[in-house]
């Protein structure tokens, strides 16, 4: 099981000695990759083609009247509290005081979800899923809790999948599933105010039988949807790049920004780097390297000495794009709605928007994350343009919430389309629909070394879209790079242990 190495006594310690080593990516898994390897004892540089770090953490800080503003979070902004490497690292890095609840989809009664008689509020809505739900079952002779647990779980991935993705897990929640959920006494897993929900995450957590009942599409998707439901989930106060800024801060080995590169050749002992600075263009020899980028950006890169194995992968490892639309707005008008924070579904383009928390100076304003998408339909919101994507936004959203036509009450408008983005060109490795043999056989082939070369990042890992994953590879690579022989001392010990026998 991939655990945080032990600290060597110093350089001289490194297994082998000290290893030159070179990190492609000052994104979490390059930081973290970096970070442990130095803890052990080796030499490290980052070279970052961006102008900044964090890679997919990025926290977008609004300008205010008079100082900074709120921030929005515009890459990854939660933390399963199951994730124990990653709490693990902001327990390391002093971070334990910034910890707070994330407040999630449905978390809140007041906030909202779409249906065939409107919005309605996350407490009121209960009767109306159940309706629409059983009307399309084949059967109708299920207790009420089942009904509502059927319910809610179908209103969840509604609320997660993509548009076209849902239409198929719908129907998987077939009868042998509510059969098995029929013979359990639900009242313990009852929540909200008015107890008219149900604890998804503590049903499934209790009674391992009833996911094994799912059908392997549905049950490949229950993580994404028991993990963005649960009640357990954390933040940072100040901001989730708050992480990757004080594992920098850690590092003693140089991160340099604004280092492109643009072709990776692969040699027996060593590997070639091309990288663009500006506007010269310089070639490194590396000893060791690293490459925490992801596999959209590397398949535009020149590549030579890759097996053709692992040049498959790197070309046809899918990743889902994301985009999110954060509003400033003069004040957090969703409070005097009742709103205290979670997030609502609100269908449509918009698909999920999130209340942050109004915790700096109210004369500053507040953010609201007016849209989440991913898949195809970040990809909808891709193909427009600023203003148009915007005003469509605005437009959806105030359906919801008519505060937003008020004038003066947007200030500003923050975006970010990962997968158009040059450094990222996707937001996430998601592998749902495959089955757990080919999952894994991906990672592997995902992570696995060319001669000196060295694979991190979520795509690498068993957690794809998560910081989790992104630190979990890390540290393998990190493992790898402290054990790997490189072939010249293969051969020479081969060579010794030849003139061994033959002098015996």
């Amino acid at each position: 099981m991939t655990a945080p190495l032990q600290d060597s006594d110093g350089p001289d310690d490194a297994i082998g000695g000290p290893k030159q080593v070179t990190v492609i990516g000052a994104g979490i898994a390059g930081l973290v990759t970096a970070y442990e390897l130095e803890r052990l004892g080796h030499h490290v540089q980052i070279i970052e083609g961006s102008d900044d770090i964090g890679g997919r953490i990025h926290t977008h800080r609004f300008s205010g009247a008079g100082g900074p503003g709120p921030f929005a979070e515009m890459g990854a902004m939660r933390i399963p509290a199951g994730h124990r490497l990653t709490m693990h690292y902001i327990a390391e890095l002093g971070l334990q005081n910034q910890v707070r609840e994330f407040r999630t989809l449905f978390s809140d009664d007041a906030a909202y979800l779409p249906s065939s008689a409107g919005y309605l509020r996350v407490r009121e809505a209960h009767d109306t899923l159940v309706d629409e739900f059983a009307t399309g079952l084949p059967s109708a002779h299920y207790r009420q809790d089942t009904l509502l647990f059927g319910a809610w779980l179908d209103a969840s991935i509604r609320a997660i999948a993509p548009r076209q993705f849902y239409d198929g897990l719908h129907n998987d929640i077939g009868v042998e599933l509510l059969n098995l959920v029929d013979d359990i006494d639900l009242t313990p897993y009852r929540c909200g105010t008015a107890r008219n929900r149900i604890d998804l995450h503590a049903l499934f957590a209790d009674h391992p039988r009833v996911r094994a009942s799912c059908p392997p599409r549905l049950e490949r998707f229950l993580d994404d949807v028991l993990d963005e439901t649960s009640s357990s989930i954390v933040r940072l106060k100040d901001g989730m790049d708050e992480l990757p800024r004080r594992l920098a801060s850690r590092i003693r080995g140089k991160i340099s920004l604004g280092q492109e590169v643009t072709g990776i050749d692969v040699h027996d002992d060593t590997v070639t780097l091309t990288v663009r600075q500006g506007l010269r263009t310089v070639t490194r020899t590396c000893d060791y390297v690293v490459c925490t980028i992801p596999f959209t950006v590397l398949r535009t890169l020149r590549l030579t000495g890759f097996d053709q194995d692992k040049l498959d992968i790197v070309h046809e490892t899918k990743y889902w794009p994301a985009t999110k639309i954060a509003f400033h707005c003069r004040e957090p008008f969703w409070e005097k709605d009742g709103i205290s924070g979670g997030a609502s579904f609100t269908g449509g383009h918009v698909r999920q928007t999130y209340y942050p928390p109004a915790e700096g100076d109210p004369a500053l304003g507040a953010v609201l994350l007016a849209s989440y998408t991913i898949g195809p339909d970040a990809e909808a919101l891709a193909r427009m343009d600023e203003a148009e994507r915007d005003a469509l936004v605005a437009k959806e959203l105030s359906v919801m919430h008519p505060e937003l036509r008020r004038p003066g009450m947007v200030l500003a408008v923050a975006g970010r389309d990962w997968g158009a983005r040059r450094w990222s060109r996707g937001a996430a490795t998601v592998r749902w629909g495959q089955e757990a043999a080919l999952r894994e056989a991906e990672r592997r082939e995902c992570a696995r070394p060319q001669k000196g070369l060295f694979f991190a990042g979520e795509h690498c890992s068993s957690k794809p879209a998560w910081i989790e994953g992104a630190i979990e590879s890390a540290i393998d690579a990190a493992h790898e790079i402290e054990w790997y022989e490189p072939r010249a001392s293969r051969v020479f010990a081969a060579s010794r242990l030849s003139r061994s026998d033959r002098s015996a």
